[in-house]
């Protein structure tokens, strides 16, 4: 694990897993948004870079697609693999460093709810448009940077938007703790990474959750008025290397 990525998930890897199966905002919001933004993936060769145990990978192979998965957690590996088969192609890698790959491998690249673990977006946006097939996608979801300003300033905070600053949560899940560290950016640091990676903005998205979200988890929307069908939580780019 190196100084950029500054995040263990291996003491609460089960407990993360349980609970990613079946969250708001992961089951019923992230991964349904990934999902459709990715469309017709059948045929296409998909890194699910940062995939945790592996729903997005199955779901994603579920559907036709050649999936390969890495993340830097080897006990979230070992969940999805599990899960998975011994014959997924499944790494442990450090996105802050090279991806052992050849150039032009992949479709699409998916990095879901990852970057924002790191610091320095510019060496891992490079890599993944080396390994880019030209026209390649790349998907990403991330904090959504205005949800964490307005949490902070709730909070009595005074968030210093504009810069790219760090935090740090304790996560307490199935029995274990973990501290993980998260850098925030204002939205346009964002978008010139992207750019100056060589890649075209072609999709910025607040998606909806889904329907059957509000009979499931009646407490969280209590006091959301029974039209709404979105909520600040994450957001969402589909990008295409030049």
């Amino acid at each position: 694990m190196s100084a950029e990525t500054s995040y263990d998930y291996d003491p609460i890897a089960e407990g993360y897993a349980a609970e990613n199966e079946k969250s708001l905002v992961n089951a019923y919001y992230e991964r349904p948004a990934m999902l459709e933004l990715a469309g017709d993936v059948a045929g296409r060769r998909i890194l699910d870079a940062g995939c945790g145990a592996g729903p997005l990978f199955a779901a994603l192979r579920e559907r036709g697609a050649v999936v390969t998965g890495v993340d830097a957690s080897a006990g979230m590996l070992e969940l999805a693999r599990r899960r998975l088969g011994a014959d997924a192609d499944l790494r442990v890698v450090d996105l802050a460093g090279p991806l052992p790959f050849p150039d032009d491998t992949f479709d699409d690249v998916i990095a879901s709810l990852v970057l924002h673990y790191l610091e320095d977006w510019g060496p891992t946006l490079a890599e993944v448009r080396r390994v880019l097939k030209p026209g390649g996608r790349l998907l990403v979801s991330v904090d959504h940077p205005f949800v964490i300003t307005l949490m902070q300033q709730a909070a009595g905070e005074k968030p210093k938007y504009f810069e790219t600053r760090n935090r740090t949560e304790e996560w307490v899940m199935g029995g274990q703790t973990t501290t993980l560290s998260f850098w925030d950016r204002p939205l346009h640091a964002m978008t010139e990474s992207f750019t100056a990676a060589g890649f075209r903005i072609s999709v910025i998205s607040e998606p909806p959750f889904v329907p059957e979200a509000r009979d499931l988890f009646p407490e969280e929307f209590r006091e959301m008025e029974p039209t709404r069908t979105r909520f600040l939580s994450f957001l969402f780019f589909v990008l295409e290397a030049g």
